[in-house]
């Protein structure tokens, strides 16, 4: 688990992988999402995420909220994301901020992998 000590630096393969399915309960999530946490969320005010989306990935049909803010940064691929009745798609360089509280949803509906480097305060699992 996490050095309870903060830290600075994170190699990549330090980053922690958090479960989809306890980050998006009872929404119906399929596989193919990964999460990777940089650092100890409970040290900081900040927690921040290396996402990836594989093809026909989706957080679920029944969209999910929680007590924060988000933002995020598409590195590669494309995602569609839903914030609450309006629908986005994103590519590569296209970037997202927004009220966690609305509910949301993210889905990969190209043929590769979407890459996404995303914040979000306060931590929110």
């Amino acid at each position: 688990d996490f050095d309870p000590v903060p830290r600075v630096v994170f190699r990549a393969d330090e980053l922690r992988e958090l479960n989809p399915y306890k980050a998006f309960p009872d929404s119906g999530a399929s596989g193919g999402i990964s999460l990777r946490q940089v650092g100890n969320s409970a040290l900081h005010t900040l927690q921040m995420l290396h996402e990836r989306y594989a093809p026909g990935a989706d957080t679920g049909e029944t969209r999910y909220s929680h007590d924060a803010e988000e933002a995020g940064l598409v590195i590669a691929g494309w995602i569609e994301i839903t914030i609450g009745d309006e629908v986005f798609t994103l590519g590569p360089g296209d970037a997202y901020l927004f009220d966690s509280r609305i509910p949301h949803r993210f889905r990969n509906t190209g043929d590769e992998d979407c890459v996404i480097v995303s914040a979000c305060t306060p931590p929110s699992f």
